[in-house]
This record gives structure tokens, sequence and C-alpha cells, in this order.
């Protein structure tokens, strides 16, 4: 191995090792800084129970569902949408119309978050309050309908990307037999891309589960179980954003820090669950 590859190995590996590092020591900081609910046995209580704090509750239970909840719908909402574009810019057409489309969802991921938010006030709420004919229109059905809109540019990108990573000698073989479009698409593409497509569709959720600007905005910021997609809710970025101006020394000032290991606990099992089902294709 020559001078410039080991330099170049050497550089990956450190810049690889300071990202992980950098995370890891966050967590770390949360939970030194979470450590007194720990040893008061609190921690494990507050991740279940109501925000009530006149009553003496502090839990971040209503913020884990609601958290879930708005993430969740916005996937569901963005999956079918980013399919859709990424089969058109990737498979049908990848120049000319594709091309421009695609150009238009990379320009969509530069539009800062609290446009989106506008938008949401303006048009999803308004949208929601008159179909559902009640309420205030600020609840888990606009934000998570907005917030879906905001990670589809992401995951279709991800998507389309994951198409191209199919051996090109795949397709000229299933030239050769005759098939078609759609054919390759299901036997030929699909199985070579979801993997890549499961990745995507976990770092999307990841981009739910941390925006704070759309739930902030137009979720409600009920700190209560919603019971259904039109009750407002409060995610667990939104309950930071709200709560970070607290006494330091008070029991709802280190709720945010319950609030941060529980974001780093769902997105990891997240990850995990990605990496294990790329390992059993594998397999």
């Amino acid at each position: 191995m020559g001078m410039k590859d080991f330099f170049l190995k050497s550089l990956f590996l450190g810049a690889c090792l300071l990202s992980a590092g950098i995370a890891l020591g966050i967590l770390g900081f949360m939970v030194v800084l979470a450590y007194p609910l720990f040893a008061q046995g609190l921690f494990w209580d507050m991740l279940i129970t109501p925000w009530s704090p006149g009553q003496g509750l502090f839990g971040v239970g209503p913020m884990i569902t609601g958290t879930l909840c708005i993430a969740s719908l916005a996937v569901g909402v963005s999956v079918p949408i980013s399919f859709g574009v990424a089969c058109f810019v990737g498979i049908l057409h990848p120049g000319g119309k594709g091309r421009i489309l695609k150009f238009v969802v990379e320009a969509m991921t530069s539009v800062p978050t609290v446009i989106y938010g506008f938008v949401g006030i303006f048009l999803m709420v308004p949208l929601v309050r008159e179909l559902f004919s009640g309420g205030s229109g600020m609840c888990i059905l606009s934000a998570g309908m907005m917030l879906g809109l905001l990670i589809s540019p992401t995951m279709i990108l991800f998507f389309a990307q994951s198409f191209t990573l199919v051996p090109q000698n795949h397709l000229d073989a299933a030239d050769a037999l005759g098939a078609n479009t759609v054919q390759k698409f299901f036997y030929i593409v699909l199985p070579c891309a979801w993997k890549s497509m499961v990745t995507g569709l976990v770092l999307s959720f990841g981009r739910a589960m941390g925006d704070t600007l759309i739930a902030l905005m137009i979720g409600g910021n009920a700190a209560a179980f919603p019971e259904s997609v039109l009750d407002p809710a409060r995610t667990l970025t939104a309950h930071i954003a709200l709560i970070i101006a607290a006494d330091f020394d008070s029991i709802e000032f280190k709720t945010l820090f319950v609030c941060g290991i529980s974001l780093y606990a769902m997105t990891g099992i997240g990850v995990v669950l990605a990496r294990g089902l790329g390992q059993r294709g594998r397999a």
C-alpha cells in the first residue's frame, strides 16, 4: 500500500472515529446530566407517565407518543410519493422530464424548514379544519402531512440513487431474455435496491423525529396523550424547545435529557433494525 493510500485510509478512519466519538460524547453528556433521575429511580417512570407539572408529574410519555405518531404518519405519507417520483426520474424517464424533476427535488432539499411551517399554517391547517369540521386544525394530521412533504425530497433522492446500484450486466441479461421495463423493475431492480431503500427510509424517519419547527408550528403543542390524528400533540424536540428556558436545577429542566436520550434510543433502534434487515438480505 502506497503512502497516498495509507494517508487517505488514515484520514477516512480518523473522520469516522471523530464522528462516532462526537455522537457518543453527546449521548454521554446527556446521560451524566440525567444521572440524578437514574439515581432517584425517576427516569423509567418518566417515559410512561403524563406531563402535569401542577400535579408534580413530569413524564415525557405524551411527547414520545406524539413524536412516534407524527413521524410515522409523515413516513406513511412520504413513501408512496417518494417511490413514485423516484421510479419516474430513475426508471421511466431518466433523462429529459425526469432530469428536470430531479433538479426540482434537489432544489426542494434546500428550502428552509420554516417555509414548510408557514405553508402548513396558511394552507394545511385551514384545509384540515374545513375537511373535518372542527378543532383548530393544528393536529397530528396537519403536522404529519407537512412533515411528509418535508422529508420526501431526501427519500426520493435515496430511492433514485438505489436504483442506479443495480449491476448493468443483470439488466443486459434481462434485456436479452426479452423482459420489459416493468419486469426488469420488479425482478431485477427492486431485489438489488431494497437494502439501500431501507437505509433511506430509516434516515428519513430519523429526520422526521428530529424535526422541531413543523411540530412546533402546526402540531398543536398539547402535552397530552393523543387519541386520534385530529388531536394536537407535542413532540420531544418541540418539548425541548419549549422547556429550555426552565431553571437548570428543576426537575422540569432535567426532562430535556430524558427527551434527548429517548430520541437517541429510538433512532438507534431504527438503525439496528435496518442493519439487521440488510444482513438478513445478504444471507
